[in-house]
């Protein structure tokens, strides 16, 4: 597994999660909807992870990496290891998001050149938007559902990402679990300032200069539309890591 997006709040599912992997062949696959926070605790994978699991091609998503997983057949098997993952990654790697799309693909691992990162506050009318929408799910008589989305704080900031590919320069939001987090875990800790002031340290200083990936999806509705599903810090893989 390598990516797990921000929880996502709809009426139809609830609270769920886009997850992404790499299978033994290089290919992607996305999974989902994936009720993360309601899963046995032996079932919650992290990224590194080697799963198994049931799955049929969905009925609604036509894009070919795109799976209905069974979340009950989770299972994990294994763990990549550290000496292991640039040889993995490095057959994966892109540089080009356009001929990504012109070859079917709707998933794919960016080496990009980061240019800058953004931290931007909310709007109050977006933020009242998801108030409004947990508050509708918390409404619904399903125990789980309301369980977890009380006990999901929305992020009050996104995080965006300006980077260059062979395409020219791109903006993007970036969706990756791990950053929502780090924001709650560090305010938490230090206070709302001092959070920003690490986050613009660490995801926009740190990781663009000891090495990251972006691990790219397009839109369900908007396939021309690349989203930055999940960041990977991963030191600058060398062409003679593919061999």
């Amino acid at each position: 597994m390598i990516v797990k997006a921000a929880p996502q709040v709809g009426r139809r599912h609830g609270e769920t999660v886009c997850c992404a992997g790499i299978d033994l062949y290089g290919n992607w696959l996305r999974l989902y909807p994936v009720s993360f926070r309601t899963l046995e605790h032996s079932k919650k994978f992290g990224r590194w992870d080697r799963i198994r699991f049931k799955w049929r091609l969905p009925s609604d998503d036509r894009r070919i990496e795109s799976r209905r997983v069974d979340q009950q057949s989770l299972e994990i098997v294994g763990t990549l290891k550290q000496s292991e993952r640039d040889k993995f990654l490095a057959k994966s790697l892109v540089t080009s998001l356009v001929r990504e799309r012109e070859a079917g693909k709707s998933f794919a691992l960016l080496k990009p050149e980061i240019i800058a990162f953004k931290i931007e506050q909310k709007g109050a009318a977006e933020i009242k938007d998801e108030g409004q929408l947990f508050d509708a799910i918390r409404a619904q008589p399903d125990f789980f559902a309301q369980k977890v989305t009380n006990n999901y704080n929305p992020c009050p900031y996104v995080f965006k990402y300006k980077y260059r590919t062979d395409d020219g320069v791109r903006e993007g939001t970036c969706q990756d679990w791990e950053i929502e987090a780090t924001y709650h875990k560090w305010s938490h800790l230090y206070g709302e300032q001092k959070a920003l002031e690490e986050m613009d340290r660490v995801f926009g200083r740190e990781y663009p200069a000891k090495g990251m990936l972006l691990a790219m999806g397009t839109h369900s509705l908007h396939q021309d539309t690349w989203l930055i599903n999940g960041v990977v810090r991963q030191d600058d893989i060398s062409q003679g890591s593919m061999f």
